[in-house]
């Protein structure tokens, strides 16, 4: 048995030697195996740095495809060979214990571009042939001319002798003679052949343009003509050939002969046709690709204006589990299963399914009624769903989420008809999946907006976009500042000042939310130290600051804490975080253990929104808060007189709840005199709102708690 190759460049010979071995029967060549395999090696080279290259580099595949067309390599069964030893061997020889599926996808792309670059350079060499039998045209013109003339032997051996097709016909269009090798194109007898006339030989697919060249040549008005065109064979097959037709004159300059001279390009242009069809179909699923998808969207897109078009973009959901659960070679099937079930969806006119990529596949349909047929073929997609798909013995229940967006042609261009299905799709995943949703312009317009303010959110900090509001919490027992919560804002170059509400998800959907959290949190500390130092005689004012749920888990928030309360200089005690009671729910101990140690250094720990998150009370002893803020939603009821009984009962048992366990009240959205009273009887701590102030530049809390202190 003979032993594995053992270096990078042993497997590459190798790997050339396996690839020589399945081409050189099929090589028109005059080389040895030895040495074809020798002309192999450097294009194995390329395709294996092409494989393992840092990005992919389609212009590899392509070179290395036209270079097999350079090497003689030009029948269809050399590619196709070259592409099954490429898929077998390449990745095993050449990809050094990479990444396998990485690898393979990578060959696959390499595939596809050998293939392109195959097909450019045959049709390159196919011009080049053309123009050879152009010349070999214009030479046998006058080459029968001088046969006719002067030896009818030398004509015979030139004209007998011919690779390509050649035939002569009077100017009324009868075949006079024929060669060997146009019969056997045609697959007929010279009697056969005999017995037709030129203008008997129209093919369907015949360019405008043929007959009137064919005329303009007949009477003497053009001395030759070059076409593409097809012929039926008596059996009914279709030849193809790259026909030339000249004018023969005789001595005197009259018109006399017509000479038509054929290349078989039958073969080639099946090569083209099967090339064309890998490059516009999904080679998993046989479904149209991107790139075909995107032709016919055009197309419909560009018709007149008395047509519609209706297009539903589908997404399946869950498919990552099943892919991450079961393996990609289940995925790949019921990727196949799910692809057949919509293909029998679409199957009126003016109907097509494809298949973007992944698990996504859109459904287009064409016509005057669009908007009832739309929502026809969505609905017939949902339904060809619901059965349940069996896969290696599972049966796995298969659901979808639909975006539809349905219009005139003419109005908008393919990218931004499948953005807008895009969006719409995610729209109808968001609400639960296994439904689907029409576009909504203003829907779309706010997910681009959302779209457009998280590209824009790190350059925002960079270019100190961001500023922060204060909004003062009181003393309830004595109306006193007591200190202010921090309020981050944007100040949009478009959009102007955008609230927390609109950017705080997206930051943290990004992991911005920790630097700008830590920007917010220095910001802050640095300016309640400016107020201590201006207010040295009324108190401390403290500062409450946000915590989000990314920045609990962050390794440095105790850290970065103390980090800024001593660079700042300021006191742990003069420092709030709050955090919402939904972080906090059911957090084990991991989770709360960065908590208690910022409530060990002195730091206060406030449960923001509390009665929203549906909590146990109990938990309440296990958490290493010392504030309590009572969400707005409970107080709603005290601000007018009388107040609502029953808030009046829960936010008592709140408070006495709260001060059982030493922990302080502090009450959000007091917007009224009667609210801020009832609240101090049933004994809150502190309070904010509008009632007081609304958030606002620090001068302001500066300016209520001089008035405080000069009272």
């Amino acid at each position: 048995m003979t032993a594995e190759p053992d270096g990078p460049e042993d497997r590459l010979r190798r790997f050339a030697t396996i690839w020589s071995r399945a081409v050189f029967p099929v090589t028109s060549t005059s080389l040895t195996r030895p040495e074809f395999e020798h002309q192999l090696i450097p294009l194995a080279r390329r395709l294996s740095e092409a494989l393992r290259a840092r990005t992919f580099q389609a212009a590899e595949g392509q070179a290395v495809g036209a270079a097999i067309v350079s090497a003689h390599c030009t029948d269809p069964e050399a590619l196709s060979r070259t592409l099954d030893c490429v898929d077998a061997y390449l990745v095993l020889y050449c990809g050094e214990d990479g990444p396998q599926e990485a690898l393979r996808t990578r060959s696959a792309r390499l595939q596809h571009a050998m293939a392109a670059g195959f097909a450019q350079a045959l049709r390159e060499r196919t011009l080049s042939e053309q123009e050879a039998i152009y010349q070999a045209a214009l030479n046998a013109r006058s080459t029968v001319a001088e046969a006719l003339h002067a030896s009818e032997a030398r004509f015979r051996a030139v004209f007998e002798g011919a690779a390509i097709g050649i035939a002569i016909a009077d100017l009324e269009g009868n075949i006079l003679q024929a060669n060997g090798a146009l019969l056997r194109m045609f697959g007929g007898s010279e009697q056969t052949m005999r017995g037709r006339r030129v203008p008997e030989w129209t093919h369907p697919d015949d360019a405008p343009q043929v007959w009137k060249l064919y005329e303009e040549l007949v009477s003497g008005e053009r001395e030759h003509y070059h076409v593409e065109k097809a012929f039926y064979r008596p059996d009914g097959t279709a030849l193809w050939t790259n026909l030339t037709v000249s004018l023969l004159r005789d001595a005197d300059g009259e018109p006399q002969y017509q000479l038509a001279l054929m290349e078989d390009t039958t073969e080639r242009r099946l090569l083209n046709l099967r090339l064309r069809y890998e490059a516009t179909h999904d080679a998993l699923t046989g479904l149209p690709n991107r790139t075909l998808f995107f032709e016919r969207l055009e197309k419909a897109l560009s018709a007149g204006d008395d047509q519609r078009f209706g297009l539903c973009y589908l997404d399946l959901d869950g498919f990552k589990t099943i892919n991450d659960s079961l393996g990609h070679a289940a995925g790949d099937r019921l990727l196949v299963e799910v692809a057949d079930r919509l293909q029998s969806c679409a199957t009126a006119p003016g109907e097509m399914v494809a298949r973007l990529g992944g698990d996504e596949f859109v459904a287009l349909t064409i016509g005057p009624d669009t908007e009832r047929e739309v929502d026809e073929l969505a609905g017939r997609i949902m339904n060809a769903l619901v059965t349940p798909i069996s896969i290696d013995g599972r049966e796995l229940a298969v659901r979808g989420s639909i975006g539809i967006v349905e219009g005139p042609a003419g109005e908008r261009g393919p990218a931004e008809v499948l953005r807008s299905a895009d969006i719409t799709m995610y729209r109808a995943k968001s609400a639960g999946g296994n439904r689907f949703e029409l576009a909504d312009p203003e829907a779309d317009a706010r997910a681009i907006t959302r779209h457009g303010l998280t590209t824009a959110l790190p350059a925002a900090l960079d270019r100190g976009e961001f500023f922060i509001e204060y909004q003062p919490l009181v003393h309830l027992a004595d109306g006193s500042v007591h200190g202010a919560e921090a309020l981050v804002r944007w100040l949009h170059p478009q959009h102007g000042v955008l609230g927390p509400d609109q950017f705080i998800p997206l930051a943290e959907h990004t992991g911005l939310i920790v630097p700008l959290g830590r920007w917010v949190l220095e910001q802050s500390v640095r300016q309640a130290r400016r107020w201590q130092a201006r207010h040295a005689g009324a108190g401390p004012l403290r500062i409450n600051v946000n915590l989000s749920p990314c920045q609990l888990t962050h390794p440095g928030l105790v850290q970065d804490t103390v980090d800024i309360l001593e660079r700042e200089g300021l006191d742990a005690g003069a420092l709030c975080l709050e955090v919402t009671e939904s972080a906090l729910i059911g957090a084990d101990d991991d989770l709360l253990k960065p908590l208690r140690r910022l409530a060990e250094m002195g730091v206060d720990i406030a449960l923001d929104d509390f009665g929203t998150g549906y909590s146990n009370l109990a938990n309440l002893r296990r958490l290493p808060v010392s504030i309590l803020k009572l969400d707005r939603s409970f107080t709603q009821g005290m601000q007018q007189f009388p107040a609502d009984p029953v808030d009046l009962k829960i936010v008592e048992g709140i408070v006495s709840l709260a001060h059982s366990l030493d922990l302080a009240v502090t009450v959000e959205g007091v917007e009224t005199g009667a609210q801020a009273e009832q609240l101090r009887i049933l004994g809150c701590d502190t309070a904010q709102g509008w009632y007081y102030a609304r958030p606002g530049p620090p001068e302001r809390l500066h300016d209520l708690a001089l008035v405080d202190a000069t009272g």
